[in-house]
């Protein structure tokens, strides 16, 4: 691995979006620590450490880097370009208007991005709204840390956190156009490694001598090396469908000929149906901090602020299974894939082209995702099983943020070690 990373830094062009990368992550890190204008510093950092921040601030927190407990100008972080693009895809499946955008090529992947954006500044509009108001009137951190309640600087922080919002996405675009590897994907990862050691700093704190503090320090470290493990293996997984090609004979040339295979991933999905289940668990607590119905406000202190809650943990489980088969049946079309094979002359040996094998890949995708999705259920409820039985007040590498770490992760060295490989050098992964 020290061999392929020197090769990777040898290489001018390859250095260079390295380099980039990092300098792009440096800004978002900054910002990330820069207060909004008419914040009360000192009042923020009282509140902070009696721990009056309420439940939204541990859900938004993660994803943003420790900004929202910070009201920086990236409080916002990149959740409402991730919500936004929940919602593009989901329309996706019933908008005939954007399904065909989405089949013209990178052209219409242009639209969607651009209609993407557009979303993106409207939810960071209404969420910056409701996040000022809530700081406002002391139920985000427990008391009013924006003493100026004027007209002109509450539109200056919602400009400035929406502002914020923008810059983010563009730096998560130039990252994905010049740096390396997905823009979005890392800033979301780096995110996640910068809460690592306060996380840390909370397990040792929440015991009641220093033996026992050190105890559920190694006892954390072990499960989360052991759950590290197990999702690197998961995410390998994969089950491979053989697809023989007719040969063909074009003018003097021939074409087709050959074997090859068609990877479905065990978790075709990736990391995205937990962050759905996230982003759906944090739609309630909004609606509700702005609502004036008392029965939704009484169920979301009982049970979906409180991750050690089990009917939060069951709900999140079975959002997460739901979300798994939802967005693998979007984005994988057997129909598409068995057509596609059909026009270029490919088929599955045993299987004929067309109906049936688009029933076969339909029946095996479903099949590996009932274990995929368990799995990613799995992996995201451990935290709050350990929060509820162990009595420890954080669990970082457990859920969401292990499976953002190792996905991003793997993603990352395989695109620099994609680059290697047309240069003729080895790579982190072979």
């Amino acid at each position: 691995m020290l061999r392929a990373f020197t090769s990777a830094v040898r290489i001018p062009d390859l250095r260079r979006k390295i380099v980039f990368t990092i300098a792009m992550i440096a800004a978002y890190r900054f910002g990330s620590w820069l207060p909004m204008p008419g914040v009360d510093v000192a009042q923020l950092k009282e509140a902070i450490s009696s721990g009056a921040a309420g439940g939204l601030v541990g859900i938004v927190n993660v994803f943003s880097g420790g900004a929202l407990q910070q009201m920086a100008i990236f409080a916002l972080g990149i959740m409402p370009y991730i919500t936004a693009s929940i919602i593009l895809q989901l329309l996706t499946v019933v908008i005939p208007r954007l399904e065909a955008l989405q089949r013209e090529g990178e052209q219409g992947r242009r639209k969607i991005t651009q209609y993407t954006r557009y979303v993106t500044v409207g939810l960071a509009i209404m969420q910056s709204t409701v996040l000022v108001t809530l700081a406002r009137n002391g139920t985000l951190f427990g008391s009013n840390i924006m003493p100026n309640t004027g007209t002109g600087h509450v539109l200056l922080a919602v400009l400035t956190l929406t502002a914020g919002t923008a810059v983010v996405m563009w730096l998560g675009e130039l990252i994905t156009q010049r740096g390396v590897g997905n823009g979005m994907s890392l800033l979301i990862y780096v995110s996640i490694i910068s809460q690592f050691p306060s996380q840390l700093v909370l397990v040792r704190s929440g015991a009641t001598t220093e033996a026992e503090g050190w105890t559920k320090l190694v006892m954390v470290l072990v499960m989360g090396l052991f759950l590290t493990v197990a999702v690197v293996f998961m995410e390998q997984g994969q089950r491979r469908i053989p697809v023989q090609y007719a040969r063909r004979q074009i003018g003097r040339r021939s074409y087709g000929g050959q074997a090859t295979y068609i990877p479905l991933k065990v978790n075709q999905s990736g990391v995205i149906p937990v962050i759905f289940a996230s982003s759906m668990l944090y739609l309630p607590q909004l609606v509700a901090s702005i609502s004036s119905w008392q029965w939704l406000t009484d169920f979301n202190e009982q049970h979906l602020q409180n991750p050690t809650s089990w009917i939060y943990i069951a709900i999140f489980a079975v959002t997460t299974i739901f979300f798994a088969y939802f967005y693998t049946a979007i984005t994988f079309n057997p129909i598409e894939v068995a057509d596609n094979m059909k026009r270029y002359g490919g088929f599955i040996p045993g299987l004929r082209p067309g109906r049936q094998t688009a029933e076969y890949l339909d029946k095996v995708l479903t099949r590996i995702t009932l274990p995929g999705s368990l799995y990613l259920a799995t992996v995201a409820v451990i935290p709050f099983i350990f929060l509820a039985v162990a009595e420890i007040q954080a669990f970082p590498l457990g859920g969401v943020s292990l499976l953002i770490m190792v996905g991003v992760a793997l993603e990352t060295m395989k695109q620099i070690e994609s680059q290697l490989m047309q240069r003729n050098y080895e790579g982190f992964l072979t």
